[in-house]
């Protein structure tokens, strides 16, 4: 697995404008995985799920945390 690309692709559009600008012009799946790869990244479509679903899990702890703040 390539996460370790996947988090170097990530922190690099943070920090570069026009990085993230071609990135947010992708308006697929497969668009951005070519995109990665033009620019030297080795992520692959596993990478993209597996972020997708690592995302999701910490939004729910997020909403669990502050659900449980607000009845305490």
């Amino acid at each position: 697995m390539s996460w370790i690309e996947l988090q170097r692709l990530v922190d690099q559009a943070e920090s570069d404008r026009g990085l993230r600008r071609n990135l947010r012009r992708c308006r697929s799946e497969q668009e951005l995985l070519q995109s990665a790869r033009l620019l030297g990244f080795r992520i692959t479509r596993h990478d993209l799920h597996a972020a997708r679903v690592k995302h999701r899990q910490e939004r729910r702890q997020e909403q669990g945390l502050a659900g449980q703040s607000q009845v305490g």
